[in-house]
């Protein structure tokens, strides 16, 4: 008998009989020791809990607040009967080793689990700090503290059952590593993920609140969510697309991020102009055009002979730089620059390339920006004496068609 049983079996005697203190000692111990873990538990949850929540209050940092909250406090409680359990249940083992045994080993492994959920609530808690200050936003901590989850999860897994099977946590770790190649195809995907989501953050490749456009998983859109093997886009028609991580990292993406955090956001779009319209410029067509003011501040406008598609360029050049919403070019930003540019001409007309990048990043406002721009030049470009190209369609057929049965019935018989 144990010191705990004897105390015990003393307070028995003082109030029975030795032949009754002796039928009922056991019954009576695992009484007292549910008693205490109980106890020990409302002590926790009623006094301890309180106290701390006070505590907490009265201080001026908000760390403490978010580290010791609700969930983290009622772990704590829960562990402090396990462990009363887990101390006093061999004390009970006077001829039952066997049924003791299975309930301290159930006590051990009931520790363990507390042990690996506080952990888990603490790290997710310093995360939600974090988050909620906005620190460290150019790295994806989200994966990180996961990937941290599955690793305090995998040691809390091998040391419960270490305490099951009677083995060291190092003789169940060598066990795991003879069988790693049906593990690794087991949690393939996991390890794939967590491999990938380490790089992602490492990288800075990819955050929450990124807008994101990926072709392969044909999403476009706004990362809400980055996890160990899910990356969680709402796409721009409200649809929810979810990539693994691996796909995002062993297949190219497209990041707007950067365009955000530059406040510059590219135009590249080109207008097709009809080369049979292309020519020289004549004195009168000068003079008209400066009545308007469309050559003022532009150069090559007192050559001779000056080509209308020159001065529609140089124009241009003018018009953008002088736009208030549109960025010029920044010598500690090369890649931010504008020009108006031929490209390759095409059965379709001669295009003409207006690359430059505006001040807006808003998606809609840079959309209206960008219609707005580009309404003038459709409708600057008959100034010059050009014409845009455009495909003939079924009313163009049918016009010519009735303009050439109209001038054939004018025309007199030979």
């Amino acid at each position: 008998m144990t010191d705990f049983s004897r105390h015990i079996y003393d307070a028995l005697t003082a109030i029975v009989s030795e032949q009754i203190a002796d039928s009922i000692i056991i019954p009576c111990t695992l009484l007292v020791i549910a008693g205490m873990a109980v106890a020990s538990y409302y002590i926790c949850v009623r006094i301890l809990t309180p106290l701390t929540n006070l505590f907490t209050k009265a201080t001026t940092t908000e760390w403490d607040n978010d580290i010791l909250d609700h969930k983290f406090l009622s772990a704590v409680s829960k562990l402090a009967p396990a462990i009363i359990l887990a101390w006093l249940l061999p004390q009970v083992a006077n001829g039952h080793e066997a049924w003791t045994q299975w309930l301290t080993k159930i006590c051990y492994i009931y520790i363990a689990y507390t042990v690996v959920r506080l952990v888990n609530v603490f790290l997710q808690n310093i995360y939600n700090g974090i988050e909620k200050r906005k620190m460290y936003r150019e790295h994806n901590l989200s994966v990180v503290v996961q990937a941290l989850k599955l690793v305090v999860i995998c040691l809390g897994a091998v040391v419960c059952i270490g305490i099951l099977f009677g083995r060291s946590p190092l003789a169940v770790l060598t066990a795991l590593g003879a069988s790693a190649a049906i593990l690794m195809l087991v949690f393939k995907d996991t390890i794939m993920g967590l491999v990938a989501g380490v790089q992602l953050s490492a990288n800075g490749m990819l955050h929450k609140g990124d807008w994101i456009i990926s072709e392969k998983a044909h999403a476009n859109g706004e990362v809400l969510d980055v996890k160990l093997t899910t990356v969680k886009v709402r796409n721009w028609d409200n649809s929810i697309t979810t990539i693994p991580p691996y796909t995002l990292v062993s297949d190219s993406f497209q990041n707007y991020q950067n365009m955000r955090k530059a406040g510059a956001r590219r135009v590249a779009r080109s207008i097709y102009i009809d080369i049979n319209t292309i020519g020289f410029l004549d004195n009168n067509a000068l003079e008209r055009l400066k009545a308007k003011g469309l050559t003022d501040g532009v150069p090559d406008t007192e050559k001779n002979r000056v080509v209308n598609l020159t001065l529609l360029r140089r124009y241009l050049e003018n018009y953008l730089s002088n736009h208030p919403a549109i960025r010029k070019e920044d010598k500690r930003n090369p890649a931010i620059f504008m020009m108006v540019r031929q490209l390759q001409p095409t059965p379709n007309g001669l295009p003409i390339e207006l690359y430059f990048f505006t001040y807006e990043t808003n998606w809609k406002k840079f959309e209206e920006l960008q219609s707005d721009i580009f309404d003038h030049v459709y409708a600057v470009v008959s100034e010059f004496g050009l014409k845009m190209y455009q495909s003939p369609a079924g009313a163009d057929i049918r016009y010519r068609l009735e303009d050439n049965d109209s001038c054939n019935a004018i025309t007199p018989r030979q």
